[in-house]
């Protein structure tokens, strides 16, 4: 039988084995870039993309090129900055004074566009970071659906604003502006969906934006271009390409951006927000990094609680934000809960992203499978052991997944996020160790609590959502569903984003009001009927 250190040492495959259905005929080369309605050619430098998957040959293994992408330099940042204000003009451009209801045409516009390269997106997200295709169409398919939702919520929304209150003598409409111009950078483990869930309801609320794809997951909106340039006004949505301190240090320090979204690390974030010269005038949407925790009372059901650890700490090789960092097991079922968690995570299928079924894949970021090393030798160093058979075996890109105990907080994998398929678990006696482990962590996004009586799980949710913005009974912690607001305390976040509140998120509530009498009653009236405004309205959107 071959062992998994064998199957990891001939993990990757020779071109010719790969299936064609998922193979890229050739490297994508994108000289395009979207700036103020146009598609323009970028002749300078580029840059090399090189997918986390090796190709083996007759000299040994290489890592496959699949593309190129244009970096640009300041001028063009500044261009896409300076199309963007005169898009926006202050309030007073097409964009931000169009009513909802075509706004909403617009992005349903690009949504069917966007649905039509579904397979060109999906086969080069697989490439691009390692994600296995069944995740890939997964993400493809939830942000169309989140695109949806985020229409039918903002034609809530409006309904609900399409009314006026009279209040203490004063007549007023109260709904939601624009703030302005919105930067918009997205994540590498998400680069489609969790880049169009602050965009589109950015969008959608009239503001306009400049949007950089994250370091790994570039060419995969290279597809997109046209249908953005075809579906929005000239400015309405540029993008930028290259180092962030060529292209997006100079727009920051105009101090003209209004909103930055980004979702990354909480280092880059500070970084971000101080090159803006007027940060009381910058509004953040920030979603950053978390050291989820899994808490295992004593009473819990082990089969689920091992399925739903081993789901939460190793989906897409743990490199969600929600991941489950590190697991707080009671000493008195560890044993038991590893007996059953180490076959589970070994059960698990290893491989090349395009293989059915897959779980664990190479990791695009460079040296991780080195950082993962260095997380493992630390702990075995202060004492743990890596209990699974061949746990953190490299080869190249790929890292079979580590489990470690018992885990310690003399070691950096206690308090490191770990972003990666490397799983620590505590043992633990009293509940007050978990509970100051998330106290006196930097960060505050979710937790998990495994266990059956409700008493018990009681105490620990009313302490627990002091300390983090979402406790899980009995399950992983995730994002979804979208409705469900999606926020962090701490270093982990900054702002709430689902699909409703992304709408409050990249707006601001406006009201005209007036005095209740006879002379503005007709003049609010003829504004209405004659349809004279495009803020005061009381149409319904069906």
């Amino acid at each position: 039988m071959v062992s998994i250190e064998e199957r990891v040492g001939a993990i990757f495959p020779e071109e010719n084995n790969i299936p064609e259905e998922f193979r890229l005929k050739a490297p994508v080369v994108q000289k395009e870039y979207l700036n103020n309605g146009d598609l323009l050619v970028w002749n300078g430098d580029m840059q090399e993309v090189i997918s986390p998957v090796w190709m083996a040959g007759p000299s040994g293994l290489s890592q496959k090129v699949i593309g190129r992408y244009p970096l640009l330099t300041e001028k063009e940042s500044l261009e896409a900055l300076d199309a963007c204000m005169r898009a926006y003009d202050n309030g007073r451009g097409r964009w931000p004074k169009m009513p909802v209801c075509e706004r909403i045409r617009h992005v349903e516009q690009f949504l069917e566009r966007m649905q039509e390269r579904k397979r060109d997106i999906i086969l080069l997200l697989m490439w691009e970071i390692g994600k296995s295709y069944e995740d890939s169409e997964k993400e493809f398919d939830r942000t169309v659906d989140y695109v949806k939702n985020t229409v039918d919520a903002l034609k809530d929304l409006d309904r609900s604003s399409s009314q006026f209150v009279i209040e203490q003598g004063i007549i007023g409409q109260i709904r939601r502006a624009p703030l302005g111009v919105v930067l918009c950078m997205g994540p590498f483990n998400y680069p489609l969906n969790e880049t169009f869930t602050p965009l589109i309801p950015a969008l959608l609320m009239g503001n306009t934006a400049i949007f950089k794809p994250p370091k790994f997951g570039v060419l995969l909106h290279y597809p997109l271009l046209s249908a953005l340039r075809d579906s929005f006004p000239p400015g309405v949505i540029n993008t930028v390409y290259g180092d962030g301190r060529r292209v997006i240090t100079p727009i920051l320090s105009t101090g003209k951006v209004d909103v930055l979204a980004f979702i990354g690390s909480s280092r880059v974030a500070d970084l971000l927000k101080s090159q803006h010269p007027r940060p009381g005038r910058l509004r953040s949407v920030l979603g950053l990094e978390a050291k989820n925790c899994a808490v295992v009372l004593p009473d819990a059901d082990i089969n689920l609680t091992v399925q739903e650890c081993v789901k939460g700490s190793l989906s897409f090789n743990g490199q969600r934000c929600t991941a489950l960092k590190i697991l707080f097991v009671h000493s008195s079922i560890v044993g038991l809960f590893l007996e059953n968690f180490v076959p589970a995570v070994e059960k698990l299928k290893f491989g090349m992203p395009w293989e059915k079924g897959v779980a664990i894949t190479p990791l695009p970021e460079r040296n991780k499978t080195g950082y993962l090393a260095g997380l493992v030798e630390d702990a075995r160093r202060f004492g743990a052991d890596v209990i699974n058979a061949h746990g953190g075996t490299v080869k190249k890109t790929f890292f079979y997944p580590a489990v470690l105990y018992p885990v310690n907080s003399g070691m950096r994998i206690y308090r490191e996020e770990q972003f990666g398929p490397v799983v620590p678990v505590v043992p633990f006696d009293d509940i007050e160790v978990p509970i100051k482990y998330i106290i006196e962590s930097s960060y505050g996004q979710q937790a998990s609590v495994f266990g059956n009586d409700a008493g018990t799980i009681a105490n620990l949710v009313d302490v627990l959502v002091n300390q983090v913005c979402r406790v899980n009974i009995n399950s992983l912690c995730q994002r979804g569903p979208d409705i469900f607001p999606f926020a962090a305390r701490k270093d982990s976040g900054e702002g709430t984003l689902s699909v409703t509140d992304a709408l409050r998120v990249f707006s601001i509530r406006t009201i005209v009001a007036a005095k209740d009498a006879v002379m503005n009653k007709g003049i609010l009236e003829k504004i209405v009927r004659e349809r004279k405004s495009n803020f005061l309205s009381t149409d319904f959107i069906p």
